[in-house]
């Protein structure tokens, strides 16, 4: 069965959120074997199921202003936001055929940006409990995911842009006091989101668990 990458770019997020449950049915009914979504959304803050209100900072008439709306999803975690200097990845993979571990599943999505980050001479981590990239002290990468009959879907973002981290002060990202980064502030020049996906797919098929997964099964 045919794996897909699915590059719809900038989408408002209610149509990539539907496009990751058309995606679903096709991997549950086998039509399929996957499909790796890449894409970047209008300004956005998402809730996810652990998502507490007070960890929104910004009244709704601020937002508002802002043209930023609420989501309330089903991945894990707690709050975050999305804009259009961001590369999100959402890959839909049936476990059933790799191995049937979120804890794998997650921190090999996380390997796949710290190895997209090493392309551009980032030096990345995981933190052990904390889901997530990081640059040092800084979040780079926030990753949330769902999963329903071993199928996955929603995944992470990717900072790169600068002016997007402005909206980051909205929230309490993930619930939690950290600082965001992103790869145009850690670098100090312009990042090239084009370029930023070329490496992404580029270490899916060629780097680590995810590469066989990109062959299909």
């Amino acid at each position: 069965m045919e794996f897909e990458i699915i590059d719809i770019d900038l989408i408002n997020y209610q149509r990539a959120w539907d496009i990751q449950r058309e995606i679903f049915s096709q991997v549950k009914e086998r039509k399929i074997s996957g499909a790796l979504i890449i894409c970047r959304h209008r300004p956005v803050i998402t809730m996810g199921r652990n998502g507490k209100e007070e960890n929104i900072l910004s009244d709704k008439r601020q937002l508002e202003k802002k043209d930023i709306k609420i989501y309330n999803i089903e991945r894990g975690g707690d709050v975050t936001y999305h804009g259009p200097g961001q590369l999100c990845v959402y890959p839909i993979l049936n476990l059933t055929y790799y191995r049937k571990d979120l804890n794998w599943f997650l921190r090999n999505l996380e390997t796949l940006l710290i190895e997209t980050l090493s392309e551009f001479n980032i030096k990345a981590e995981s933190k052990s409990g904390d889901t997530g990239v990081w640059v040092g002290a800084r979040k780079i990468a926030s990753i949330g995911i769902a999963v329903k009959h071993w199928i996955t879907f929603h995944g992470a973002s990717l900072n790169v842009k600068k002016r997007d981290l402005a909206n980051f002060s909205l929230i309490r990202p993930c619930g939690q006091d950290i600082i965001m980064t992103s790869m145009e502030d850690v670098l100090r020049k312009e990042v090239k989101i084009t370029a930023v996906k070329k490496t992404l797919v580029r270490c899916w098929y060629e780097k680590g668990a995810f590469a066989r997964i990109g062959r299909g099964y």
